[in-house]
């Protein structure tokens, strides 16, 4: 494998040059000789974010403290919610945090519906789609077994939920919550969100969307969306794991999900993840960046799909012409397993994903392509490509001469061949 040299590696991050901060990205499989294109699953801490962690972590106190040391970390945890709040297009109010984006998911459904409960509502009925979080698929599993109709809005190839297939689906005095993702995790297509809610707010219905793929990637506004509730995780913006948000609009119904001390203005209790959240404030700060992010990572993108799409035989790119954030390419690799090409391509040096989940030993399709329509087969060479705020034209060089050669070994394995041209059967 070729292997990338420091000096090489362009990092679109602001460089830092201290022992410290190169041990900590080794520490986090940031080695030289490695590429990651797995953006999707989680992002790299910014190398700003590594820098200032020593600073933030000298407020060590509580910040639930009247006391000295409780400031220090009740200022980080003030900052932090206001940066957020201020990207998201939200009051600090409405701004809760949380552990992670599934946290968020749960307490947004759980919460909502409990709350409503309580007051007596009486409606059931549920609308979302197949292409969802597992963080939310198996809640509405479980309200299933409680009692809830919750109904799944079919969806095609395009990966794009139709707002008028959820507007025929609405019940008056039925419909009591209505739950899309804003960006889908594996294919990065861009759901309706704000004709959605449109559609909803007709029978009275609450909004949820799971909004994790899409913070840092596209412009979030939750009130020009309309939704009722909005979940976000910081590691998906490169901030550390154990941040994430949950907006609820002010006056929207919600119970806790965790009880505890008052944090969080008794809607979450437990000590707040100072650090985690500070970073996640320091990314929120830094917002003006993500468009000119965005735009670098789609050249890159839209340069790695058409390279496939013209070098490797029979290649397809799900969803291509459906709206998508720059940063995500799912691929179609008939002849391959995408088990074994991610593995492949992990002893080769490269960091990606595949729409097959292995459980047990035994790889899955994945539940959204097969939700799209794709039959098992295409779902199981399927491989899910996430640019981020690092990747360079170099990785992506690299990438792409190492996925021709072993798309071309695991096809030889198979014996599998390309169908013929037109040009060749005649």
């Amino acid at each position: 494998m070729t292997t990338l040299t420091r000096s090489s590696k362009q990092s679109l991050n602001s460089p830092a040059s201290d022992q410290a901060l190169d041990q900590a990205r080794t520490a986090l499989g940031r080695t030289s000789d490695r590429v990651y294109l797995d953006h999707n699953a989680t992002t790299p801490p910014d190398s700003a974010v590594l820098t200032k962690l020593s600073s933030w972590a000298l407020d060590w106190g509580n910040p639930s403290s009247i006391h000295q040391h409780g400031r220090g970390p009740k200022t980080r945890l003030r900052e932090a919610r206001d940066s957020v709040s201020k990207m998201i297009g939200a009051s600090s109010l409405e701004t809760i945090f949380t552990s992670c984006g599934s946290e968020s998911n749960t307490m947004a459904v759980r919460g909502a519906l409990s709350a409503l409960q309580k007051k007596g509502d009486p409606r059931r009925h549920i609308l979302s789609s197949a292409l969802e979080h597992p963080s939310l698929r198996r809640t509405f599993d479980a309200l299933k077994l409680e009692g809830y109709d919750v109904e799944l809005v079919p969806v095609d190839r395009s990966g794009r939920v139709n707002e008028k297939d959820v507007e025929a689906r609405l019940r008056p005095n039925e419909t009591v919550l209505v739950s899309f993702m804003l960006v889908n995790n594996e294919t990065g297509v861009i759901q309706p969100i704000k004709e959605i809610t449109r559609a909803a707010k007709t029978v009275g219905a609450l909004v949820h969307t799971d909004a994790v793929q899409a913070l840092g990637k596209i412009k979030v506004d939750v009130k020009e969306l309309g939704v009722d509730y909005a979940s976000f995780a910081g590691h998906k913006f490169y901030a550390l794991r154990g941040a994430g948000v949950l907006y609820s609009a002010r006056g929207a119904p919600l119970d806790p999900l965790v009880y505890g001390g008052g944090q969080e203005r008794h809607r979450r209790g437990g000590t707040e993840n100072i650090l985690s959240i500070a970073s996640l404030g320091f990314m929120c700060s830094r917002s003006d960046e993500v468009e000119g992010r965005a735009e670098t990572i789609r050249e890159l993108r839209n340069y790695f799909e058409s390279r496939v799409l013209l070098e490797i035989p029979e290649a397809s790119i799900t969803c291509l012409e459906s709206p998508r954030v720059a940063s995500t390419s799912s691929l179609l690799l008939p002849g391959t397993d995408g088990e074994t090409l991610l593995m492949s391509l992990d002893m080769d040096g490269f960091s990606v994903s595949t729409g097959a989940a292995c459980s047990s030993g035994s790889p899955e399709p994945s539940p959204v392509l097969l939700a799209m329509g794709l039959t098992r087969e295409e779902a199981q060479c399927s491989l899910r490509v996430g640019l981020g705020w690092s990747t360079t034209r170099e990785e992506i060089e690299l990438f792409i001469e190492t996925l021709k050669r072993v798309v071309t070994r695991l096809r030889g394995l198979r014996n599998w061949h390309p169908s013929p041209t037109e040009e060749q059967v005649s």
